[in-house]
């Protein structure tokens, strides 16, 4: 059954685009739906006719597309993760994570525009954004693990030290030097 597109859905095509789909997918879900109509002869002349008045309009979205994908030329994201001792993601890194990384970055993008190929591990990974149908930029994601607190080393520390004891070791030798003389006191026979 073809249908001609009436907005873009992702995985089958974009807006005016005549696709071959399912009899029952486009009867049950993009005609009710408002997504798509029946391409029959009458309904591809007007699409004709409609293309022919909207070619400006879409030579300039497209090149607003290029524009924006110039802006992503040499951008490179690092994604810190929950990672196991064998390398594996706690989860997945996911378009959401990109589309927040790229955000933080100041280049805002509609998440449902990124498609990521399952990262579930820590290296090196593409991320693809579609901006246009002619235009889809690659950007290099690279999934590392997330670094403990900082304040784990102080923690360490303190625990190598028994409980109550200073931590400065010129303190903690004076003690040892009275722990000693206590111990040599005890050991002496009374008399």
């Amino acid at each position: 059954m073809e249908i001609i597109l009436k907005e873009d859905v992702i995985g089958l095509g974009y807006k005016h685009d005549i696709v071959n789909v399912k009899p029952g997918y486009g009867r049950n879900y993009l005609i009710p739906q408002g997504k798509g109509i029946i391409a029959s002869d009458s309904a591809k002349k007007m699409l004709a006719e409609e293309l022919k008045q909207k070619a400006k309009k879409l030579e300039k979205i497209k090149a607003d597309a290029e524009n924006a994908a110039a802006k992503f030329e040499g951008v490179a994201l690092t994604i810190p993760a929950k990672v196991s001792n064998n390398g594996t993601i706690y989860g997945s890194v996911n378009s959401l994570m990109v589309a927040n990384e790229l955000a933080k970055l100041g280049l805002e993008v509609d998440r449902k525009l990124i498609t990521v190929k399952d990262i579930k591990t820590v290296g090196e990974h593409t991320a693809l954004i579609r901006l246009h149908k002619e235009v889809s930029v690659t950007i290099p994601v690279t999934v590392v693990p997330e670094e403990a607190p900082v304040e784990e080393a102080p923690a360490a520390e303190a625990e190598a030290a028994p409980a109550g004891a200073p931590v400065d070791a010129e303190l903690a030798e004076e003690l040892a030097d009275e722990q000693e003389v206590l111990e040599e006191m005890n050991a002496a026979p009374a008399e």
